[in-house]
C-alpha cells in the first residue's frame, strides 16, 4: 500500500481536517531543539503580533506535533555528546535534573581481542592480535583488551553529557508543554505528508479501525487530514514522512540513503559486589570484537546502571549477521564481564542509525516544509556523534521560523533556504559533516582499511581519506562461495531442523560460538529480553507497517537476512518458507527496511516500512 494514496476510493468527504499554522512530524531531539527555540522566544512575549495564530487569528500560533510512539520517554538511546547544542540551550543544565544523566568523565577506546577464536577476523587483525599476545605484559593487554595509549581527538566528548535519550526527551517534553503554546500528541501515527505538486500542505494521521491489510472494518475511522503552513519533519530516518518527501522529491544528485547500522543495547544494573566500581561518566568505545566490524560502548551512568551495546552495519558484507546473540557475547568478553557478572537487566532497545551522513542529506527545506534531525542527514560518522547534531538542526530552524514570522514572510522554499538552510551552512554542524563526508570510505573494502580510513580522516580533519564507492544496501551482502562456509551453513540448517532455534543463531553455534548459558536475569532468551526490557505493544485498529512487497521474491531468497536482523523477532519464517510478520513483537527499529537483500526497481528494498503504532517502551533507554 503507498501510503500517500491510503484509503483513496473511500469517501474523502467524510475525513476530517484540522487547520494549524505549524504541524511537527516525530518528537526526538531535533523537534525538541526546534520547540524549545520557539516557545522561549514567544514566553518572552506572548503579546508579540508576529506569534497571533493565521488559522486563528487572536490566539497565539497553534503548533501541534504528532509521535508514534505511546510515550514520549520511549526512545531507544544511552547517548554520549559533547552538549554543544544542547547546553546552548539550556547553559545551566544540571546532570541531576534528568535520571540517568551525568557528565562525561573518563573516555577510552578499547581494542578487544578475541578470548573465544569464533571472530571471523582478517589478516591484518591477526597479526595484530598475535602482536599483542606476544607482548601483553609490555602492552599492558588485560582481560583480552588493549586500551588505546590516547583517545583520538575527534572522539572526545570530555565535558559532554551522558543521557537517557528516553529521560532527556521526556525532560525536554514537560518544559515545552508547560508553557502552553504546544501540544505533544503522543501514539498518534503519521500516515504521509499531504502534497500538491512539490509543496508540502501538511500531514495526514493514520487510519485507524482497519484490518492489518488496511481494509476499513465496522468501527473505521479515517485519518484526519492536518492543514498547515509549515510541515517540520523530523521523523527520523525510517519515517513514513520522510519516505514520501523522498520519493516524490528525490534526493539531490549524488546524495543517498546507503550506510546504516543497527544499534542494540541493554541497561543493566550492577551488582552491589561488583569487583570495581565504575564511575558515573565512564565512557569506553570498543572495536575489534565480537566481529571485526561491530563497533561496541560502555556507558556508566549514576546509581550503578549502565548502557552497553553495539553496533551491527550495513557494510558488514555476511548476510547471516545478527544483533541479538552478538551482543550477548560482547557483554561477556573478559573486560566487560568482569564489572556486568550478576548483573540485573533492566532494558533494552534497537534502533536503525542512518549513517550517510551528509551524503544521505535529502532536500533540507521546500515549499511549506523544513527537515531536521538523524532524517536530514545531521549526523556525524566520524565522531559516530548524531544527538547535539540533531538538537542543534531543530534551534536553527527555530530561529529561522522566528525570523520568518518577524518578517511576515510566508514559509517558502525561497524564504526558508535564505534563513534555515543558511544559518544550517554555515554552523559546526556542517563544518563538522563535511570533514566526516568520507570517514567511512574505506570499509567497503574491510574492516582494516576502514579502520585505517577514519583515523585518517579524523587526524588530517577531512583532508586525507580513503574514497571508494559505496552500493545501496541490499548489494553490500555478500554470500560466500567459500566450500567451508557452504559446510557450515548446512550444519546450521540441521541444528536449526533439530530444536526449532533460528537459523541466524544455529549459525553463529556452528560457526564455533558457545551457546548462551541463561541465567534468568542478564543472560536470557531474546523473548525474555522483551518482557523483561520494557513493553512491546502495538494498538490495534492500525493497518501493518512491515510488508512485503512482491512474496516471490521471498520465496527465492536463500538469505533471509530480514529474520536474522529483526530485532524483536517479529519477522520470522512461516510453514511455506516465507517471511510472516507479527507486529505485536516489532519494537520499530527499522532494521528490515535496509536488510532486505532483494530490489525490483533499484530503489527500495522488496520490504515497506509505513505508519504504524506501538513499539518498544521503556523510559531507562
Amino acid at each position: 500500500m503507498n501510503a500517500l494514496s491510503q484509503a483513496d476510493g473511500l469517501g474523502e468527504d467524510v475525513r476530517q481536517t484540522l487547520d494549524v499554522d505549524i504541524a511537527c512530524a516525530g518528537f526526538g531531539p531535533a523537534m525538541g531543539g526546534f520547540l524549545t527555540t520557539l516557545v522561549r522566544a514567544w514566553s518572552v512575549n506572548p503579546a508579540d503580533p508576529a506569534f497571533e495564530s493565521a488559522v486563528l487569528p487572536g490566539m497565539p500560533l497553534q503548533v501541534l506535533c504528532y509521535e508514534r510512539a505511546d510515550d514520549l520517554a520511549a526512545a531507544v538511546s544511552g547517548v554520549v555528546t559533547s552538549a554543544r547544542g544542547i547546553r546552548g540551550s539550556f547553559p545551566d543544565f544540571k546532570p541531576e535534573d534528568v535520571p540517568m544523566s551525568a557528565e562525561v568523565r573518563d573516555e577510552r577506546v578499547l581494542y578487544l581481542l578475541d578470548p573465544i577464536g569464533a571472530s571471523r577476523r582478517p589478516f591484518g587483525m591477526r597479526v595484530a592480535d598475535s602482536v599483542l599476545r606476544a607482548l601483553s605484559r609490555a602492552a599492558g593487554v588485560k582481560d583480552f583488551a588493549f586500551e588505546l595509549p590516547w583517545t583520538p581527538a575527534f572522539l572526545h566528548k570530555n565535558g559532554g553529557l551522558l543521557l537517557s535519550l528516553g529521560q532527556f526527551n521526556q525532560w525536554v517534553a514537560s518544559k515545552v508543554m508547560e508553557t502552553g503554546l504546544v501540544q505533544i500528541w503522543p501514539g498518534t501515527p503519521i500516515a504521509a505528508p499531504l502534497m500538491e505538486n512539490r509543496a508540502v500542505t501538511g500531514l495526514r494521521l493514520a487510519d485507524q479501525g482497519v484490518d492489518k491489510h488496511g481494509t476499513p472494518e465496522d468501527c473505521y475511522l479515517p485519518g484526519m487530514d492536518v492543514q498547515a503552513r509549515l510541515t517540520v519533519v523530523g521523523d527520523g530516518p525510517v519515517g513514513a514522512v520522510g519516505q514520501a518527501i523522498d520519493d516524490a522529491l528525490g534526493m539531490p544528485r549524488g546524495h543517498a540513503h546507503r550506510e546504516w547500522a543497527l544499534g542494540m543495547k541493554f541497561v543493566i544494573e550492577l551488582p552491589e559486589t561488583a569487583e570495581r566500581r565504575l564511575e558515573p561518566g565512564t565512557i569506553w568505545h570498543t572495536i575489534g570484537y565480537p566481529e571485526p566490524e561491530i563497533f561496541g560502548f560502555l556507558y556508566a551512568h549514576p546509581d550503578r546502571l549502565v548502557s552497553v551495546g553495539i553496533f551491527v552495519p550495513s557494510w558488514m558484507h555476511d548476510p547471516s549477521r545478527t544483533a541479538y546473540r552478538y551482543l550477548q557475547h560482547f557483554i561477556q568478553h573478559p573486560a566487560l564481564w568482569r564489572h556486568l557478572k550478576d548483573g540485573l537487566l533492566r532494558s533494552w532497545g534497537a534502533k536503525s542509525l542512518e549513517e550517510s551522513g551528509r551524503q544521505g542529506e535529502p532536500f533540507l527545506c521546500g515549499d511549506g516544509f523544513a527537515r531536521i534531525g538523524e532524517g536530514s542527514g545531521s549526523t556525524n560518522v566520524l565522531t559516530n556523534s548524531g544527538v547535539d547534531e540533531a538538537w542543534t538542526t531543530g534551534v536553527q530552524l527555530g530561529e529561522a521560523v522566528i525570523e520568518l514570522l518577524r518578517a511576515g514572510k510566508p514559509f517558502t522554499q525561497e524564504n526558508l533556504t535564505a534563513t534555515y538552510a543558511a544559518r544550517r551552512r554555515a554552523s559546526w554542524v556542517e563544518h563538522g559533516a563535511r570533514e566526516a563526508e568520507h570517514a567511512r570510505g574505506g570499509f567497503q573494502q574491510g574492516a582494516v582499511r576502514g579502520l585505517i580510513g577514519m583515523a585518517l580522516t579524523g587526524l588530517t580533519r577531512g583532508r586525507v581519506t580513503m574514497q571508494g564507492p559505496t552500493p545501496a544496501p541490499w548489494l553490500q551482502m555478500r554470500r560466500t562461495e567459500d566450500p567451508k562456509e557452504k559446510l557450515t551453513r548446512e550444519s546450521a540448517v540441521r541444528l536449526a531442523m533439530e530444536d526449532g532455534r533460528p537459523l541466524h543463531d544455529a549459525l553463529l553455534t556452528a560457526r564455533g560460538w558457545p551457546e548462551i548459558e541463561f541465567d534468568g536475569k542478564l543472560l536470557v532468551t531474546h523473548q525474555d529480553a522483551l518482557l523483561m526490557g520494557g513493553k512491546v505493544q502495538a494498538s490495534p485498529g492500525f493497518a501493518d507497517h512491515v510488508f512485503f512487497r512482491d512474496l516471490r521474491v521471498c520465496a527465492a531468497c536463500d538469505e533471509k537476512t530480514c529474520v536474522a536482523m529483526c530485532s524483536g523477532q517479529a519477522i520470522t519464517l512461516g510453514s511455506d518458507g516465507l517471511p510472516t510478520f507479527e507486529r505485536e513483537k516489532c519494537v520499530h527499529c527499522g532494521a528490515c527496511l535496509w536488510n532486505c537483500s532483494h530490489s525490483m526497481d533499484g530503489e527500495h528494498s522488496n520490504i515497506a516500512f509505513q505508519a504504524g503504532s506501538g513499539g518498544l517502551h521503556s523510559a531507562e533507554n
